[in-house]
């Protein structure tokens, strides 16, 4: 029940106590813990309901206090674990949407999809995401329910101790207020042949990119393309295998794929993986022999797998980091919601950097071709540039966040005579941060390095 929080803050194990206040329920369903954060699993108290509807009852009425022990009629981990596995999503809804509801339909749409425009392509997916404004949960445009749920339980924790503050490893290394990251998946030809003009605009602003590549089918992958890549300071990652819509449709077919695309990720020494469309399935990771994964979304109202992992920052799937694609995809903000500005952008990396969160990118060669949509994505560099200059924000490749992030799961706060230091291999990038108690919130300030 503590694991949770003690691994999100990396705080000493001693400053929270959570402990069941009775038997769980054996009918999950959604309920609140406080105005606005929703959960989904069993509680000890309540009502659940299957859909989020109505007035939800609140769980934070139930919390009771005994000492320093806070007890909660719903397990933390548990809860949190569902919310970013999304297991809250029905098996029906897991899978692909309307168009994935009909196997004939779905199949028949890849296999017609390359010779698609998309003009037509747009229309189509259009209509079969045509109720996205409709879903009430994950909250569109961004969601974190998870780090809302761990704030909470934290301050539960420090009035139950009478503290007024806890040390813990902030979350980035030097210091950073936030991250982000870009991301760039090559689909067909044309994005491809792209990829070294896209560079050069990323390179304009000095932020480097990966690049996810599909290895079989769509497009010729030769060693000069890749070593262009890496000699100008990019990444290489394997973007699924031939992005047909079919990695997860069976098990078997899927650890028969899995195969080819880890031997894909050796021969490019590929750290990451992203699957085709966002398609996802996280009890078959194990099979992936990948750092770190990218093709879970916060909120994903407009993918053809609904969901979403609720939360704005990186996380463990077994031995895989997530790192959570936390902004709406260029395609998916041109072509589905036709918006041609920055604005939708704007806000989202306001909303996640004020909150000291991942703000990651995904950005296709493929469809910022067209001029008009380059200079939106121009725009969206210059922010990041700002960003980084005027806000201290951490600008990192993939695998340098899924470097960091690995360091600082081992990081400890330690006592030092009356005082606080983190201590473990990265230590010297790390930063001591404290968890101050304001009303019924926490603020958060950075130690500055002796």
């Amino acid at each position: 029940m503590n694991q949770a929080i003690r691994d999100y803050f990396r705080c000493p194990e001693d400053v929270v106590d959570f402990q069941l206040a009775g038997k769980l329920s054996a009918d999950p369903g959604y309920f609140r813990f406080g105005p606005e954060t929703i959960c989904y699993g069993d509680s000890s108290s309540g009502v659940r309901r299957k859909q989020v509807m109505g007035a939800l009852y609140d769980a934070l009425n139930d919390v009771t206090t005994d000492g320093g022990t806070v007890h909660l009629p719903f397990d933390p981990d548990e809860i949190i674990e569902t919310l970013r596995r999304e297991h809250y999503w029905t098996h029906r809804q897991r899978g692909p949407t309307r168009l994935g509801e009909r196997p004939a339909v779905w199949n028949l749409y890849y296999h017609l999809r390359p010779f698609l425009s998309v003009s037509v392509r747009k229309h189509l997916q259009r209509a079969h995401l045509s109720d996205w404004k409709e879903i009430r949960f994950p909250k569109w445009p961004l969601d974190r329910t998870v780090e809302d749920l761990l704030e909470r339980l934290l301050v539960l924790s420090m009035k139950a101790r009478g503290m007024h503050r806890v040390p813990f490893v902030w979350f980035w290394p030097d210091g950073a207020t936030n991250c982000a990251l870009m991301t760039h998946d090559v689909e067909d030809l044309a994005g491809r042949d792209f990829c070294s003009q896209l560079m050069d605009l990323d390179d304009s602003v000095g932020i480097k990119a990966s690049f996810q590549i599909v290895p079989e089918e769509r497009y010729p992958v030769s060693d000069t393309f890749l070593e262009e890549i890496r000699v100008r300071g990019f990444e290489i990652n394997v973007h699924d295998l031939n992005h047909d819509g079919r990695l997860f449709a069976d098990y078997g077919q899927f650890l028969r794929r899995a195969e080819r695309i880890n031997a894909y990720g050796r021969e490019y020494g590929a750290l990451g993986f992203r699957s085709g469309a966002l398609y996802r399935n996280q009890a078959w990771y194990g099979a992936l022999e990948f750092s770190y994964d990218m093709s879970v979304p916060s909120v994903a109202h407009l993918d053809p797998q609904r969901g979403g992992c609720c939360s704005q920052m990186p996380f463990f799937i077994g031995k895989i980091l997530e790192l959570p694609l936390t902004t709406i995809q260029d395609y998916s903000l041109f072509h589905i919601v036709n918006d041609y500005s920055a604005d939708l952008w704007k806000q989202q990396i306001d909303a996640i950097t004020d909150k000291h969160g991942l703000v990651s990118f995904l950005v296709h060669p493929d469809y910022i071709v067209d001029k008009r949509a380059r200079a939106i994505y121009q725009v969206l560099l210059e922010r990041l540039a700002w960003m980084r200059d005027e806000r201290k924000t951490w600008i990192a490749l993939p695998r340098e966040v899924d470097r960091w992030w690995r360091e600082r799961s081992k990081l400890e706060v330690v006592s030092d005579g009356g005082g606080w230091r983190v201590e473990g291999k990265g230590k010297e990038r790390a930063r001591l941060a404290f968890a101050v108690l304001v009303g019924d919130k926490l603020a958060f300030t950075i130690e500055e390095p002796n």
